[in-house]
């Protein structure tokens, strides 16, 4: 019998049986105890199941319920439990779509008359427990097209009918546990007791395939977990979440607004919301200057023909809104400021000596999203970029890109944001330049991330067309990721818009272009904000810092004293005199999140001083104005690293 060689990553090889699956491969080369955890392994490029035959030599990875990838696998299969459960329930008639893990679970699409209710999860999740504990086998087979055709127009499944007439394949695989069957690449968990620690979370609406035109099918949301702990604790989670919500709080806290009259994915911002914006410009602006960078305004439309020199209208077209014409000349939104910056460049040659020249933009942009994927403050369809365009020599690369990360992670610093994963991604297969300057540009990136001392993980592939870039993903106080910064290095655009410098060699040379975003979007990184600290800014950023409560009427001439003084101390100062209870009037405030509330009694009149309670229920001691004045500016000050 013809023999194959086979080994563990790392570990000796050894003779195996031409054929033998790789679950008794393992019993060879893994410890019994490593064994059970293992759900899948990886096979070169692929991840594959445990039944699968081997037939040539091979090097294995074994795929733990301990990894990311195990989880991710065992997500999926529980999708297919649910699936299952979905059919047994509700019967037949109900068409199944697709059914994905993502990022936090996983998901299916579903065809049903009738709308899933609450009742209906705690059923579907009973018969799932009940499935995982018959603990049946995932099986995998493979068949030709028409013969999944065949089988799943039996069975009355349009959707898979209609994805398998788009396979341009000759064969594919199903998947089957407990009579179930699916249309799947796989892999799949041994067998349905993985699925240990199941729970559904939330129904959404979703078009087949995205696309608005076709049919609304339901989208039952799931999350599985080996350990049930770990389930605990995100739900846990999945309930701050809620109360963090930002679109629920920008409401309460009147920040912000949304309208139908005036337009889905378009922001109104309030008085208060506002005020923070112009906060968070202000300490943006002050840092800028502080690090060597020039301000830009440019427009909010221009020429159709200058997007199609970006190359904006090929690549990013169908995210653009529709052109309008202006004395029969065709103009658009812009979607991107680059191409403005670049025609501030070319209004003169520059000569080498005035590198690096840094310009910074406020810069509003247009894209044009799909109202399914509007989602308050975190997918807008009118948005401003906190953008910054680095032009430099090739000489300068690696030091501007270390400067950008060291002001980048500065002023994360600066809000909070002290954790986050920062990926380095790489040459894509389609891009254009010169393989010098793409190995130029990623190491410059490599280095300075190795020069800060920064931990980062490789993206291979993941670049951008026209160069490699560093993403910075922020954690938020329950451990969330969200993308915000990043740093690209383009030699696309200068050479599209023939860019040019005087070098010191008397000759022209093209300059090196650095995009970067240190926020991504201020309607973005506000709504991170708002759920990072669940809208109980710190005092710096808070847009009422203080509130004046009065006990009685008799305290209402203080009160205005002391509002007037704070006010010109440079305070956001409010004040509450209303004819209500003390305990009343603390619990708005509370509610309002103000860091400070002032009691006014007869005491604090006498004294000439105010009697300071912080939002979460503890008291300073009395002070008098001045000194509590003083308290907030040096905290401001502090907390701005100033």
């Amino acid at each position: 019998m013809a023999e194959i060689s086979l080994a563990i990553a790392g570990g000796e090889p050894q003779r195996f049986p031409h054929g033998i699956s790789v679950e008794e491969a393992l019993r060879v080369l893994v410890s019994n105890k490593e064994r059970k955890r293992t759900l899948a392994v990886q096979l070169g490029e692929d991840l594959v199941d445990l039944s699968t035959p081997l037939i040539a030599d091979a090097q294995l990875s074994p795929i733990t319920t301990e990894s990311e990838a195990g989880l991710r696998i065992m997500r999926h299969s529980a999708a297919h439990l649910m699936a299952q459960a979905v059919l047994e329930i509700f019967g037949p008639e109900v068409k199944v779509a697709i059914g994905p893990a993502v990022e936090d679970g996983f998901y299916y699409d579903f065809d049903r008359a009738e709308p899933f209710t609450p009742d209906d999860f705690a059923r579907i999740e009973a018969r799932v427990a009940e499935i995982v504990a018959a603990a049946a086998p995932f099986t995998r087979r493979t068949v030709t097209v028409a013969e999944a055709k065949e089988f799943f127009a039996g069975q009355g499944q349009k959707y898979k009918v209609e994805l398998l007439a788009e396979m341009a394949v000759p064969t594919v695989t199903l998947y089957e546990q407990g009579g179930f069957v699916d249309l799947c690449r796989g892999p799949h968990v041994p067998n349905a007791g993985f699925v240990r620690a199941f729970k559904l979370v939330k129904l959404a609406g979703a078009y087949w395939r995205g696309d608005e035109k076709n049919v609304m099918l339901q989208r039952l949301y799931g999350t599985a977990f080996f350990d049930p702990k770990d389930l605990k604790t995100y739900l846990f989670h999945l309930e701050e979440a809620k109360k963090r919500d930002h679109r629920k709080l920008g409401r309460e806290l009147e920040l912000f607004t949304i309208q139908d009259q005036v337009g889905p994915g378009l922001i109104l911002w309030q008085p208060k919301g506002a005020l923070m914006r112009r906060l968070i410009e202000d300490y943006w602006k002050e840092e800028h200057y502080r690090k060597g960078y020039e301000l830009l305004y440019t427009p909010h439309i221009a020429r159709r023909d200058l997007w199609q020199t970006s190359g904006h209208l090929d690549f990013y077209g169908e995210n653009m809104f529709s052109a309008m014409d202006i004395d029969e000349v065709s103009y658009q939104l812009k979607p991107m400021n680059c191409p403005f910056h670049i025609n501030i460049y070319k209004t003169r040659m520059r000569s080498y000596r005035e590198f690096p020249i840094r310009w910074a933009e406020l810069g509003t942009v247009y894209r044009y999203e799909r109202t399914g994927v509007l989602h308050g403050l975190m997918r807008v369809r009118g948005f401003t970029q906190d953008d910054a365009h680095i032009f430099c020599r090739p000489e300068q690369l690696e030091e501007e890109i270390f400067n950008i990360l060291d002001l980048n992670l500065h002023i994360l610093k600066t809000f909070g944001f002290a954790d986050y994963d920062i990926y380095l991604s790489t040459r894509p297969e389609k891009f254009v330049g010169s393989d010098e300057h793409w190995l130029q540009a990623t190491e410059a990136l490599k280095l300075a991330l190795e020069k800060k001392g920064l931990t980062y993980r490789l993206d291979p592939g993941e670049g951008v067309f026209y160069g490699p870039k560093i993403d910075i993903k922020i954690k938020d106080v329950l451990g969330r990721s969200w993308q915000c910064s990043t740093i690209q290095v383009d030699f696309n655009l200068p050479e599209r818009f023939e860019m040019r410098y005087i070098g010191e060699d008397g000759k022209e040379h093209q300059p090196i272009m650095i995009h970067r975003a240190l926020m991504g979007s201020l309607e973005r990184f506000f709504g991170v904000l708002i759920e990072h600290y669940a809208g109980a800014f710190p005092v710096w950023l808070a847009p009422v810092q203080a509130i004046i409560l009065n006990i009685t009427d008799s305290q209402l001439d203080y009160a205005e004293k002391v509002y007037e003084a704070l006010r010109g101390a440079g305070v956001r100062v409010a004040k509450d005199t209303r004819n209500e209870k003390l305990n009343y009037k603390i619990r708005e405030a509370q509610l309002q999140k103000i860091p400070f509330m002032l009691i006014l009694g007869d005491q604090e009149v006498e004294a000439g001083q105010v009697t300071v309670r912080l939002r979460d229920g503890k008291n300073l001691p009395p002070m008098p104005v001045p000194e509590f004045a003083g308290m907030i500016s040096n905290e401001c000050v502090a907390s701005r690293g100033w």
